[in-house]
């Protein structure tokens, strides 16, 4: 088969990104201009809370938004508190937790769902020695809280702080998204134990970069070792970091307004990614940067290592159908990526090992245990381990070969959940490529959970089984 075989999918602009560029713009002076940027329910949540916070964000068309900024006035509750409903958004809890503490005045912030069972203490009593006052009002350690916010105080730690990233690399961009609203500079060292989708840091670093926030990044091989400034601009080449031996000291100014372009979500192309390697067409998805700095771009590295291939041209990346074969993966930098990988998996020639991601049982659900619930549905082979998954595949048969007798089938009676998970809900829809009669999108409880980062993803899903 070749490319003018392949079905051609348009990918929204990136989640990430939408939630960093609309903090930066409503905390800018003036009128940014965001282009292709997300619309789904989570990317909703952090501009409702920036609304709140006074900034304007009006629609020019469906994909692009104009923010009038306040010019890093965060203010809350003078005498009661400013409610901050996150919803179940997890990004919007803890970027602008940071983001609320740099400013003044009392934050309720709360959610729905398992968002009050997620973890925040790292960052929250990170905010309290830089001056915020925490109180938890549940549960310690994790939402709902109320914060106090008295503007954070570098000087309170004298100018360096240890941040984890053992169970989120949020609790840091959410303290470099605050840290130019200090009055004096910032110096945040990656702590912990180790480090979890530090490829989300790399999309902070870009915004505040945008934005004309000045930074410093400086590493080191050993803890023990001097520290090395790297040249403007080589923190876009770090790949790995080591706890102990990175280091990022912001410099107070305010945000920039502008004009951007937000890049295509490589964590929602993956899906469509994943059915061009086990579906019967190619699938080529639009706008996704071959130098992005999204973690999940290497889907692609992963989709190569079980045997796909693959082509970039100009507009995109177009991925063919592939004899797959299992493989051992450390999935530490790119756990939204595990769902998706364990579909295909289940479809490899092999067994396939993804280690590194016991943090995915902290997440909207259980992201280690729901895919074992689901997929063992029907027939897939599949246990949790302490960190990861073990997926036995059933046999890497191309679909040119498979028998009617080998296509998995769900049980009369039954139905796969999403588990109130929007990935758990895309990657079950994979499904369809290895027999389109599953129908995954009418045989789920809640398709419409997609809402919470791919509003269109059905609608796009239709267009690969036509």
């Amino acid at each position: 088969m070749t490319q003018t075989d392949a079905i051609s999918i348009n990918i929204p602009g990136s989640k990430s990104l939408s939630h960093r560029y609309l903090i930066g713009a409503a905390l800018a002076s003036g009128r940014s201009t965001i282009m292709n940027c997300q619309k789904s329910s989570d990317v909703q949540v952090t501009r409702s809370l920036l609304t709140k916070l006074g900034a304007r964000i009006l629609e020019e068309d469906d994909t692009t938004l104009v923010v009038e900024g306040i010019a890093g006035n965060v203010r809350g509750g003078e005498g009661s508190p400013m409610d901050c409903d996150v919803g179940e958004s997890g990004t919007s809890c803890r970027l602008l937790a940071a983001v609320f503490a740099a400013g003044n005045g009392l934050f309720r912030v709360f959610g729905k769902g398992r968002m009050h069972k997620r973890p925040i203490e790292e960052l929250c009593a990170a905010l309290t020695r830089l001056g915020a006052g925490i109180v938890y009002t549940e549960t310690s350690g994790n939402p709902p809280f109320l914060l106090q916010a008295r503007g954070l105080n570098p000087d309170l730690v004298k100018g360096e702080l240890a941040v984890g990233m053992d169970a989120s690399s949020q609790y840091f961009s959410g303290l470099l998204l605050a840290s130019p609203l200090c009055p004096s500079p910032l110096s945040l060292e990656l702590g912990g134990t180790k480090a979890v989708s530090w490829p989300y840091v790399g999309l902070t670093l870009q915004c505040l970069h945008d934005f004309g926030i000045s930074f410093t990044v400086e590493t080191r091989k050993h803890d023990k070792d001097a520290w090395s400034v790297l040249e403007e601009g080589n923190w876009r080449e770090v790949a790995l970091v080591k706890p102990g031996c990175l280091r990022i000291t912001v410099t107070p100014a305010p945000y920039r307004a502008g004009t951007f372009t937000l890049e295509g979500d490589w964590s929602n192309a993956s899906y469509f990614l994943a059915a061009g390697a086990l579906g019967k067409r190619p699938v080529h998805v639009c706008g996704l940067s071959e130098s992005s700095l999204q973690g999940d771009r290497i889907f692609l590295e992963i989709l190569a290592k079980m045997g796909a291939h693959f082509e970039y041209d100009a507009s995109g990346v177009t991925v063919f159908p592939s004899e797959l074969h299992g493989v051992d993966l450390d999935m530490g930098s790119c756990p939204d990526l595990v769902q998706t990988v364990s579909v295909l998996a289940a479809f490899a020639q092999g067994s396939t090992r993804i280690h590194n991601v016991a943090h995915l049982r902290f997440k909207e659900t259980d992201r280690l245990a729901a895919p074992c619930l689901e997929l063992k549905k029907i027939g897939v082979v599949i246990d949790t381990l302490s960190d990861g998954l073990l997926i036995s595949g059933r046999g890497g048969k191309s679909h040119t070969k498979r028998g009617a007798s080998s296509l998995p089938t769900l049980p009369e009676g039954t139905c796969f959940s999403a588990h109130n998970d929007h990935r758990m809900a895309m990657s079950l829809a994979i499904l369809d490529c290895v027999n389109p009669d599953l129908a995954v999108q009418s045989h789920i409880d809640n398709p419409n959970v997609v809402d919470k980062s791919f509003p269109t993803f059905w609608e796009k899903w239709q267009c690969l089984l036509k």
